[in-house]
């Protein structure tokens, strides 16, 4: 190797003084930068990861529906419930499960998954459906001030009219006839005009005298 001229001996020992002084936060740095890229991968990773098996699992829960059989629909929610609790898969999973405990005569069930729904969802649309799901079982139970204080919680616009209507349903079964229709009218208002659940709120409306 040819000998160093003098300029260049000049900048390599200035480059290694730098290095003695620097070289331990520049490998800090690299360092940290490192773990945070593989941070990101291995989080990513993780995440498509997870989605793949809750999807997997979702897919047995859906399954189980066809058996007709609670216990294996509730054990095979629960599971992605407890596994996946951060995917949407969860979610729909204990929504699905709520609405066949209803059917099926379990409200204390339905209502744990509801709630579970509400606390847990990710996606609003979701909760909204749960919390007129869970107003609704409260009104079957005479749990009026439950279920409005529900009906009066903050949901997208999209479920104005639906919370509207149930909660016209709680004012007409406390006897609060006033209230009731205005709700219903309230309703009936935000719904298109070819709905035909627009229909059944008119119903509701003619029932209290106030047809439009």
């Amino acid at each position: 190797m040819a000998a160093l001229d003098l300029q260049e001996q000049e900048q390599l020992d200035t480059l290694k003084a730098w290095w003695k002084d620097n070289g331990n936060w520049v490998v800090g740095v690299v360092l940290v930068a490192a773990i945070a890229m593989g941070g990101w991968r291995g989080w990513q990773y993780y995440h498509n990861k997870q989605s793949a098996e809750a999807a997997t699992l979702y897919q047995q829960f859906v399954e189980q529906l066809a058996s007709n059989d609670a216990k294996r629909v509730n054990d095979a929610a629960a599971a992605v419930m407890d596994k996946y609790a951060s995917t949407p898969y969860a979610a729909r999973a204990a929504l699905t499960a709520a609405q066949i405990n209803e059917m099926g005569s379990q409200p204390l069930r339905a209502k744990t998954q509801l709630q579970w729904v509400i606390e847990h969802a990710s996606e609003d649309g979701l909760k909204n459906v749960a919390g007129l799901r869970m107003a609704s079982i409260l009104l079957d139970e005479k749990d009026y001030a439950g279920a409005l204080k529900l009906l009066d919680a903050k949901h997208a616009a999209s479920f104005d009219a639906l919370y509207a209507d149930l909660q016209g349903d709680v004012l007409a079964a406390q006897g609060k006839s006033a209230e009731a229709r205005a709700a219903y009218q309230k309703a009936f208002d935000k719904l298109d005009a070819k709905s035909s659940y627009r229909n059944l709120v008119q119903m509701k409306l003619d029932t209290f005298g106030a047809a439009k």
